[in-house]
C-alpha cells in the first residue's frame, strides 16, 4: 500500500524547495499539485511517463516522489520545441540535477516504449492537444486510440492513466473545442479511454470552477489559470 504519509512530505519539500522559479509558484494556487498527484496515486518506486511534459512542472515533482528507485520520462511532442525555453529546460535537467529523469522527443504516435515498463502516465493539460493539429509546427493529425492502446501495452496490469484537461461544454465536438479553445469535453475522454480497454477508476473534482466561460480560449486572460478542470484517474485491468 500506498504511505499517503511519505508522500505528502515528499511533495511538500519538493513544492518548498527555495530554487522553484517564481513562475512555478504561482502556478501552485491553482493547479493544487499535491492533491492532485496525490489523488492520481504516484508514489515512490514507480516508472512514470510524463507526455507533453513541457518545460517540467510536474515532471520534477513526480520524480521527487518516485525518487532513487523509480524513474520518469518527460516526453515532448519535436514540435513543441519551438514553444520551449532552451534556458527553462536547462535549468530543469541540467547538471543531472533529475538523475532518475530521463527526456525524449517523439509525436505521440512513435513513442515506442517499453511493453509493461510502466506503472503510471501523467496526461496534464494535453489530451485536447490530441484533438488539435497544426501543419506548421507538424503536430497531428494524432490517432487517439493508437495512442492509447500504445500506453496500455506500455503500462503493467493494474497500472494507473491521470488525465487533467480543460472543461468544454457537454457535447461539443473535439476537434472544434480543441481548435478554438484548448478544450474538451470529459465525456470524450472517458469514451476515448474506455474503448482503448481502461476502466475509469475514479474522478475528482478538486480543480472545478463554476466561474468559468467555456466560450473563451484557455490562454484568454479572463479565464487563464482559473479554468473549469476535471482530473481523472483510469486503470489498466489486471
Amino acid at each position: 500500500m500506498t504511505d499517503f504519509t511519505n508522500v505528502t512530505n515528499l511533495l511538500r519539500a519538493a513544492l518548498d524547495d527555495p530554487a522553484r522559479p517564481a513562475k512555478e509558484l504561482r502556478r501552485d494556487a491553482s493547479s493544487k499539485p499535491a492533491e492532485v498527484l496525490q489523488f492520481i496515486g504516484f508514489a515512490p518506486g514507480m516508472n512514470v511517463l510524463d507526455v507533453n511534459a513541457a518545460s517540467g512542472y510536474n515532471t520534477e515533482l513526480v520524480a521527487r516522489i518516485v525518487g532513487d528507485r523509480g524513474r520518469v520520462i518527460a516526453h515532448n511532442h519535436p514540435g513543441a520545441a519551438r514553444l520551449l525555453s532552451p534556458q527553462d529546460l536547462q535549468r530543469r535537467y541540467g547538471d543531472e540535477r533529475l538523475p532518475n529523469t530521463k527526456q525524449i522527443w517523439a509525436r505521440h504516435n512513435d513513442l515506442n516504449l517499453t511493453s509493461a515498463s510502466l506503472d503510471a502516465v501523467l496526461m496534464s493539460m494535453i489530451y485536447h492537444d490530441t484533438y488539435w493539429f497544426d501543419a506548421k509546427v507538424a503536430w497531428g493529425p494524432v490517432d487517439q486510440r493508437a495512442m492509447l492502446l500504445d500506453l496500455r501495452e506500455a503500462l503493467r496490469p493494474g497500472g494507473i492513466v491521470g488525465v487533467i484537461d480543460h472543461c468544454a461544454s457537454a457535447g461539443a465536438d473535439p476537434v472544434q473545442s480543441a481548435m478554438a479553445a484548448h478544450r474538451i469535453d470529459p465525456a470524450i475522454v472517458r469514451r476515448d479511454f474506455l474503448a482503448a480497454g481502461f476502466e475509469l477508476a475514479a474522478e475528482s473534482q478538486l480543480l472545478r470552477s463554476s466561474d468559468d466561460d467555456y466560450a473563451l480560449s484557455v490562454f484568454d486572460a479572463a479565464v487563464h489559470g482559473k479554468t473549469d478542470r476535471f482530473v481523472m484517474r483510469f486503470r489498466r485491468p489486471s
